[in-house]
């Protein structure tokens, strides 16, 4: 068994879980990529093999914890170990107002966005704790800031930050953190600009609009860098902690560990 790092990422097909694939493969570490999109997977599979890395392929949604436990299961009957879980898999859905919001819709974006992480994490607990690993939970400003039609999202993420924090108690062995990746232009970003105009308020659309027409989104390899480093180095001291993906004390150090310019 060699000693590079083993790390778990969801929502590995594309956006910044795909950026955080080919980051940490820049380092060798190993690598299980998850997502219900199997297609696209098996593409990020392939272009990170064909550049020499060690991954494991598992299409699976994590709103199911049967899938979660599943891809805990292959990870270590593949790598024998975990040392990193990237709970990065997110919908934004229902875009809708609390009083219009179909409950089904509603409980199915806190299964993706609460419960997987949880589903993964408990799976993958014993397995932290000999490693001394990490979880890094990818959140959103939303988890803080209240924002019109988007009642599930913000609860789920504040769910999920707070949910890091007491992870955080619980074992003070895996260090837990939650991240703020920013305004990035991703899929997400997309489904705001086409569903936004027809259901939020006039000037909060219109200001998802202009971010991307002003060129004001950002690429997602800058936040998956810094999720990358976190993934592999952040600190125990930190542990609990909601940290921006541009926070002084780690974005150099992601930059100088990983490198200025994206991979690939």
């Amino acid at each position: 068994m060699t000693n590079e790092p083993v790390v778990i990422i969801t929502g590995a097909s594309r956006g910044i879980g795909a950026w955080v694939a080919r980051w940490l493969n820049e380092v060798n570490a190993r690598l299980t990529l998850v997502a219900r999109a199997s297609k696209d997977l098996e593409n990020i599979g392939r272009e990170i093999e064909a550049n020499k890395g060690n991954v494991l392929i598992v299409p699976a949604d994590v709103a199911d914890s049967s899938a979660c436990l599943n891809v805990v299961e292959k990870t270590l009957k593949k790598f024998g170990r975990i040392d990193a879980l990237v709970n990065n898999a997110g919908i934004l859905e229902p875009v809708s107002h609390i009083a219009d919001c179909k409950p089904e819709q509603f409980r199915h974006n806190i299964l993706v966005n609460l419960l997987g992480p949880f589903y993964l994490t408990q799976g993958s607990i014993s397995a932290l704790r000999k490693s001394q690993g990490r979880v890094i939970n990818v959140s959103s400003g939303a988890a803080t800031k209240p924002i019109a039609a988007w009642s599930a999202y913000c609860t789920a993420k504040a769910g999920l930050t707070h949910f890091t924090r007491v992870l955080a108690q619980d074992e003070p062995q895996i260090t837990a953190v939650s991240i703020r990746p920013g305004v990035v232009d991703t899929h997400m970003q997309e489904l705001i600009r086409q569903k936004g105009p027809e259901i939020m308020p006039p000037d909060l659309a219109n200001y998802f609009i202009n971010l991307k027409k002003e060129g004001k989104l950002e690429p997602p390899w800058v936040p998956a860098r810094t999720i990358a480093w976190l993934a592999l180095k952040a600190p125990l001291e930190i542990s609990g902690e909601f940290l921006d993906y541009d926070d002084p004390r780690f974005f150099k150090q992601a930059n100088d560990f990983l490198g200025a310019q994206p991979p690939i």
